[in-house]
């Protein structure tokens, strides 16, 4: 199951379950889709950010989300406006290349440190990796020259897909 962020032309935000992104398009293509607040046909998915899990027991850090919650809109506030095109088709663009990267990288888990390092100094064959680490490890990396990036989206792990 996926969740997706939804908004209605209205500027009502809820929250929509589908077994997969284009369980989401063909239900919407079908105009399957309606607002549970004002029952609004026009849906579009919202732009969100995700609830981001600290390591241990930190607790986890709840970021926005980029249109404000139904609850905190005024009924004389303006309705969010939909990202303009050129954002959304950018956020889009960014979305297909790191899949398209993540697709020929390898998922190392939890032992993402511990490989770059080996592919970093010739101990395994060189080759794109991707999985999970602290930000002190990320910075231990980086300051021994290990070449790393962020993932601007996130990842499900492959043992957690259903």
């Amino acid at each position: 199951m996926i969740t997706f962020d939804l908004n209605c032309s209205n500027g009502h935000q809820f929250e929509g379950w589908f077994a997969s992104s284009a369980d989401f398009d063909t239900q919407k293509s079908n105009g399957l889709l309606a607002c549970p607040t004002c029952n609004d046909g026009k849906i579009q998915k919202a732009l969100s950010v995700p609830n981001v899990p600290r390591k241990g027991n930190q607790g986890a850090v709840a970021l926005p989300s980029v249109a404000p919650a139904a609850t905190e809109t005024k009924a004389d506030a303006p309705a969010p406006e939909a990202l303009p095109p050129a954002v959304a088709e950018l956020v889009q663009k960014l979305a297909r290349a790191q899949s398209e990267l993540l697709d020929k990288s390898q998922w190392v888990g939890g032992n993402f440190a511990e490989t770059a390092r080996a592919i970093h100094y010739g101990e395994e064959p060189d080759r794109l990796i991707h999985g999970e680490t602290s930000s002190d490890e990320a910075k231990a990396l980086v300051e021994e020259g290990i070449g790393i990036a962020p993932l601007l989206f996130p990842v499900v792990p492959p043992s957690a897909k259903n």
